[in-house]
């Protein structure tokens, strides 16, 4: 680590607790889906849609870039007072438009601002490169943690209090995250002593024109599209569709739980080998492996178990490009702008996210089955499986490093 332990140890259990709760209550929205559908009297599409509103919303780099520049506590305890308040407005909506702009628009900024984005960017720069994998599976763990943790609370709440009533308990869960801000850096581009920075610090501007031109983090942006569809349309439709198979609202929660806790081995798995062995190579067999899971999962029958096997068999897959991805972007372009330059690679995540949520619904309501959406998943796991390989993982010194080197 560094020379500064108690700092570091600080914001890696603060970062870790604050994607805990807030992965936790996210991982829980499929859970609503039905309630607030009934209680609306609208079909699975438009709750769909505010969904994937959300999905975008929540990849926006914007929080990146404010983090990079004020700070990330700041940013976090915004985000947090923000979640809050998105889940309540939720609770008290009567409309579509309102489900839009609350749990769409409002939870979606956020969720930008207390999660992955921007507590990697503030870990990263007080961690050493050959540790940064490492840890960064072990706060992605965390978060699938809080998958484990919050989707059966969320559905036994749901089942004593009504899903209103589960709201508004959930939304003080979340304005607790603010308190998880004040154990990250204040300042932006804040570095312990001990930690050795390949890349000088240098303009926002030609970091940005940099990554615009380098072949893997385009690849890697195209990859983590398919991520962002894979895990948006099982979290928002798995609970739905083992519904629609006759299976008990236990199951769906049980299955949702199951990928938590089985992501976080994958998480810590997958991060302890990406500090060893390439992360490229990880990530096509994450994206092949997801492939090959839902594979099994379509032929064969939808029981009890198979549900719960699908559940732990993806949740090993589930978050592990995290760490991975993000391994390899602070690796290229090092760690000052990581918030940006992650976000922006998050944000193509976001918009698979929203293509998965939405054409789950738009398919369902239009003819009744997800087998379009599990098919499109598999053939997508594949090609991304096949566009990490040509990746170089070399630093990339900026202008101003190469001429004082």
């Amino acid at each position: 680590m560094t020379s500064n332990r108690k700092l570091v140890a600080a914001a890696i259990i603060s970062a870790s607790l604050a994607v805990m709760l807030s992965s936790g209550i996210r991982s829980s929205f499929g859970l609503f889906l039905a309630p607030i559908t009934e209680t609306l009297g609208t079909g699975r599409e438009n709750l769909s849609i505010a969904i994937a509103i959300n999905n975008i919303v929540f990849g926006l780099p914007l929080i990146g870039l404010l983090s990079d520049r004020f700070g990330p506590r700041r940013v976090m305890i915004a985000g947090a007072i923000f979640y809050a308040a998105g889940l309540v407005m939720v609770a008290l909506v009567k409309t579509t438009l309102g489900l839009m702009l609350s749990l769409g628009l409002l939870v979606g900024i956020a969720l930008s601002a207390t999660h992955f984005v921007i507590v990697l960017g503030a870990v990263a720069q007080l961690v050493s490169e050959d540790q940064r994998s490492r840890v960064f599976g072990i706060i992605t763990a965390m978060s699938s943690a809080g998958m484990f943790v919050v989707p059966p609370l969320a559905q036994l709440l749901v089942s004593n209090l009504g899903w209103q009533g589960a709201l508004y308990a959930l939304a003080a869960v979340a304005a607790v995250v603010a308190l998880m801000a004040f154990g990250l850096p204040s300042r932006p581009g804040t570095q312990v002593h001990g930690v050795q920075q390949p890349h000088l610090d240098e303009p926002f501007r030609e970091v940005i024109e940099r990554a615009a031109r380098h072949r893997g983090y385009l690849l890697l942006t195209t990859g983590f599209f398919v991520c962002g569809f894979h895990v948006a349309f099982i979290g928002t439709h798995l609970p739905a569709f083992l519904g629609d198979n006759g299976l008990p609202e236990f199951v769906a929660a049980g299955a949702l739980a199951l990928i938590g806790a089985f992501n976080i081995l994958g998480s810590v798995t997958f991060g302890w080998l990406g500090d060893r062995f390439s992360r490229k190579y990880m990530l096509s067999i994450i994206y092949l492996g997801r492939a090959l899971v839902i594979l099994l999962f379509l032929l064969a029958p939808v029981t009890r178990t198979s549900a719960l096997v699908f559940g732990g068999s993806i949740g090993l897959l589930w978050l592990a490009t995290v760490p991975l991805t993000s391994g390899i972007v602070a690796k290229i372009f090092g760690t000052r702008y990581l918030s940006t330059l992650y976000g922006i690679v998050f944000f193509s995540h976001q918009i698979g996210a929203f293509l998965g949520v939405w054409l789950g619904g738009r398919f369902y309501d239009t003819l009744g089955t997800y087998t379009p959406v599990w098919i499109a998943g598999i053939a997508l796991g594949v090609f991304a499986a096949l566009v990490h390989l040509p990746i170089h993982e070399r630093t990339e010194l900026s202008s101003a490093a190469a001429a004082a080197d």
